[in-house]
């Protein structure tokens, strides 16, 4: 059990998404949405922390009447909108999205550039969007990639060709390119179907955690954090207090302070919410 000192000296609570605060079809609790409310008077901050695009992001902050900064796609961008000013952004190097793009076209892979705003495609590359996985994005078809080189925050390549697929993979890394990571994977839903994630190094949840904290000036034992997947190891590797959802990946859970006994279908991030409260009042 958690002390009421330890949880009345909590400032800011950062949600990751999809799993945790939305429920399987995509929809916040209405017990959260009220305690959100409630704490909200009382001076605690909230924040979310996800993989997805800002444009997939901003619905869900608008309804929590969220304020400040959102960590999106893993920590690339921390954006409370498009229109605001961001305080941290990891766009990729012009140069090597156009080396991307020449690589995609010569093996004939389908190649996708993702923005705060949207992902963009081109009529050769229209079936990326049917096997791209990104809750809630926007995907907007252009004629040209040639205006849309700036800010590039991830490049998504998809291609039936392992070897092919593999072989960009090596061409976007060291010592071709400097401080990109490229992250290969096989398609658990399509058969036969490889992607290739390519962004800046250094990016990910917890780090953008640490950005936003110094933004605020909030130290990082003052903050609380909900995860329930791979992705969220980075928020769970840091000094905040820590809570996995019920229905959160082992590791997580290992590495969890509290385990709701709901899950993201049962409203769980209800549990440590009405417990903050309690303390807060």
């Amino acid at each position: 059990m958690l002390s009421k000192e330890l949880l009345r000296r909590i400032e800011l609570v950062v949600f990751d998404l999809d799993g945790t605060l939305l429920d399987d079809n995509g929809n916040l609790g209405e017990e959260t949405k009220a305690l959100v409310k409630e704490l909200s008077k009382l001076g605690v901050k909230f924040s979310i922390a996800t993989g997805r695009l800002l444009s997939a992001v901003t619905e869900y902050a608008d309804l929590l009447e969220i304020e400040i900064p959102l960590i999106t796609l893993d920590g690339t961008l921390i954006q409370r909108t498009p229109s605001k000013e961001s305080i941290f952004e990891s766009y990729l190097p012009k140069k090597y999205v156009s080396r991307a793009l020449r690589l995609a076209d010569k093996y004939l892979l389908k190649i996708a550039l993702c923005h705060n705003s949207a992902i963009y495609f081109t009529e050769e590359n229209s079936h990326v969007p049917l096997f791209l996985n990104k809750f809630g994005a926007k995907y907007q078809q252009v004629t040209s990639y040639e205006n849309f080189l700036d800010e590039t925050l991830e490049i998504v390549i998809v291609g039936d060709y392992q070897e092919s697929v593999k072989y960009v993979a090596k061409k976007m890394t060291f010592p071709y390119t400097i401080g990109i990571r490229s992250s290969y994977y096989k398609s658990q839903t399509y058969g036969g179907t490889y992607y290739l994630e390519i962004r800046k190094m250094g990016c990910s949840k917890g780090e953008g955690l640490r950005k936003l904290l110094s933004h605020l000036k909030i130290k990082m034992n003052n903050t609380a954090v909900f995860g329930d997947w791979y992705n969220d190891k980075s928020l769970f590797d840091t000094d905040a207090l820590k809570i996995a959802m019920a229905n959160a990946v082992p590791e997580i859970k290992k590495m969890a302070d509290i385990v709701t006994k709901r899950t993201n279908n049962e409203d769980g991030t209800a549990e440590f919410l009405k417990m903050l409260l309690q303390a807060k009042k």
